[in-house]
């Protein structure tokens, strides 16, 4: 359990970023719920933890953003003395074919999802030292892994990720801190929701377990990965995927 402890998720709002602030809320932790696009979502992430019993607040804060970074993390320890999870789940996507990819595309993608990471560990891990420990768990996907046609931007980032982790993980690991990944699968969530069936059906049929999964599975491995179990694991990737990577 997380009792006592302050976790960060960013991009919470919605989808796995909010089944994650739910899981660990649940468990315990007062969770910060960072968003950068509708408070309204915001709130209600917010207020579904509160009703089931647990702690949280919003925050907004474009996590691209150096500055802004700074100030909300340094916001959060001010106001709770210590932080002891950081979940980095702040992501975009913006498809397109490679050879039609434009400069702006690839940068956006890159600055949240991957330099947002970074940023964040850059603050959050001053905490973490001087506290002498702490978890950082960073989401990647599938793309990042196996890489996935029309989402080299994406996959770019994700993998970055995986690098980041390690090279992080490293780093931390003589404070008790440890920096972990995970890399989900086709989940259920508004943006699955949104894809053609044919599409549905053909990633359906890349997944041994032959469904998607739910954003509960990638939450469920957050919450063991910040947990005190998961004391002795660091720098590793954990597949949530249905076995489509093996």
């Amino acid at each position: 359990m997380l009792e006592g402890k302050t976790a960060i998720v960013t991009g919470a709002s919605r989808g796995i970023g909010r089944a994650i602030a739910k899981k660990l809320a649940a468990q315990g932790a007062f969770v910060v719920i960072n968003y950068n696009g509708s408070e309204e979502k915001a709130r209600q992430a917010q207020k579904e933890i509160q009703e089931a019993g647990g702690a949280a607040s919003v925050y907004p804060c474009d996590v691209a953003d150096y500055g802004q970074c700074e100030k909300f993390i340094q916001d959060v320890i001010k106001e709770h003395g210590h932080l002891d999870i950081l979940v980095n789940n702040a992501g975009i996507t913006r498809d397109g074919l490679l050879m039609k990819m434009s400069e702006e595309d690839f940068d956006r993608v890159m600055d949240v999802n991957l330099k947002g990471a970074f940023n964040t560990i850059r603050f959050a891990s001053r905490q973490m030292l001087k506290q002498r420990s702490g978890r950082i768990i960073n989401m990647s996907s599938v793309s990042g892994v196996a890489g996935n046609a029309g989402q080299a931007n994406y996959a770019a980032s994700k993998a970055g990720l995986i690098g980041l982790t390690k090279a992080a993980a490293r780093e931390l690991a003589s404070r008790g801190i440890t920096v972990n990944a995970i890399a989900p699968g086709f989940i259920e969530t508004d943006m699955t929701d949104a894809l053609p069936e044919k599409v549905k059906e053909a990633a359906t049929a890349q997944i041994p377990l032959g469904r998607f999964g739910k954003t509960e599975h990638v939450a469920a491995a957050a919450a063991f990965l910040a947990s005190e179990e998961a004391a002795y694991i660091t720098g590793q990737t954990l597949h949530v995927d249905g076995g489509m990577v093996m």
